[in-house]
């Protein structure tokens, strides 16, 4: 890695940040068909954050957790599950919540709109000392996201732009105007065809509303070095 702190795509919802001396992994499907790593170089995480339980979205955090003893966080509800399914340390949530994962990491469980099997589906907004991250996992538009842009004033948000199930990139480029952070990452989108977009179009859209805004379109396995510059 050329950064210590960073945020890394690993391919559709899922990313690696490096925040704090910690290493998190966000929505861990880490056999889709996108993926720069494989299972078994995955040696170390401190804590796993999942939006909800799709199969996409939950992936392989299970073996994960069992093997690095990550700490799992998530919809009460959910975490549940993941305990019977024999991961040992977990934390649950629900939305407005938030938990100190250390003295310098703070995260709050954010609404999001879509649908799950077990709980709610949310999103994440991480704080460290490197900046503060918004994952906003599966979702569509929702005006509160004004909200969240005004309560932590965001660096980089994390937005699914594939459509069909979440977000077109127009849908996402506005809710850019609401959020307000100072740089965007698009995600889901391009893992199947269902969801095939451009994102050079959500990058345009997002310029065009925000012109001060940086976009990173990544390709799996590329990294965005914290803090943004």
């Amino acid at each position: 890695m050329a950064s210590q702190s960073y945020i890394r795509w690993l391919g559709h919802a899922a990313f690696e940040v490096s925040v704090g001396g910690k290493k998190i992994l966000i929505d861990p499907w880490i056999s889709n068909p996108l993926s720069p790593v494989t299972l078994s170089e995955i040696t170390h995480v401190d804590y796993i954050l999942i939006t909800h339980d799709h199969f996409d979205h939950l992936g392989e955090a299970v073996d994960i957790a069992k093997k690095t003893n990550a700490t799992v966080v998530g919809v009460f509800e959910l975490v549940n599950y993941l305990g019977e399914q024999g991961v040992k340390n977990t934390i649950g949530m629900n939305v407005g919540g938030s938990v100190k994962l250390t003295s310098e990491i703070e995260v709050y469980v954010t609404p999001a709109l879509h649908s799950s099997s077990r709980g709610v589906p949310v999103g994440f907004i991480i704080r460290a000392p490197e900046g503060t991250l918004y994952h906003a996992g599966d979702t569509g538009l929702f005006s509160e996201m004004e909200l969240l842009g005004k309560l932590f004033r965001i660096d980089v948000a994390m937005l699914p732009i594939g459509s069909l199930f979440t977000m077109d990139p127009r849908q996402a480029a506005y809710a850019l105007t609401l959020l307000r952070p100072r740089a965007a990452i698009p995600m889901h989108y391009n893992t199947f065809p269902d969801i095939k977009q451009d994102p050079n179009q959500f990058k345009e859209l997002a310029e065009s509303l925000l012109p001060d805004i940086k976009v990173f379109i990544l390709k799996p396995g590329d990294s965005v070095q914290l803090p943004i510059k």
